[in-house]
């Protein structure tokens, strides 16, 4: 870090430096904006180029985003969430996983069997499980071992949707 220990910054300028130095790091013309709040400290790399930080169906930045948790609450307490986001990906990411949740639903309910859905991260199948959460006639759970664990929508018998 360029300037003071950790123990002297705030969450948000560890997460902004930590942003910064990895764009620089991987050759990346972009502008890093990071607020926090009660809930959260949120880092969005900005510009042309912040798309490239998307890899690998976001597991790049992922990896990012873990590390500026580690880095924005290194010793310290209470934590909260830190989110990074790159060109609009995680807005985008969450709109596809309702839509592929909705359309579990429908088959699930019209086939009357389970319907498992792609392999996600933790962060998306609690997305996923939370925008279902209310939904009548189904349950939702998650099988397999990471990386391959996965959410899966059953039919509750007896109940309609």
């Amino acid at each position: 870090m360029a300037t003071g220990s950790p123990t002297n910054e705030g969450p948000a300028a560890r997460v902004r430096e930590l942003m910064r130095h990895v764009a620089t790091a991987a050759g990346i013309e972009t502008d890093v904006v990071v607020e926090e709040d009660v809930q959260a400290v949120t880092g969005v790399f900005v510009g042309e180029d912040a798309g490239l930080l998307v890899e690998d169906h976001g597991r790049t930045l992922d990896a990012i985003q873990h590390l500026a948790y580690r880095s924005a609450f290194a010793g310290s307490s209470p934590r909260k969430a830190v989110v990074v986001d790159a060109a609009g990906y995680r807005a985008r990411r969450a709109d596809a996983l309702r839509a592929a949740a909705d359309q579990a639903v429908e088959a699930a309910v019209n086939e009357r069997r389970p319907v498992a859905l792609t392999a996600m991260n933790a962060i998306e199948r609690k997305l996923v499980h939370e925008h279902l959460r209310d939904r009548h006639g189904i349950e939702t759970y998650s099988e397999g071992e990471e990386p391959e664990r996965h959410l899966v929508v059953a039919p509750v018998l007896g109940e309609e949707l």
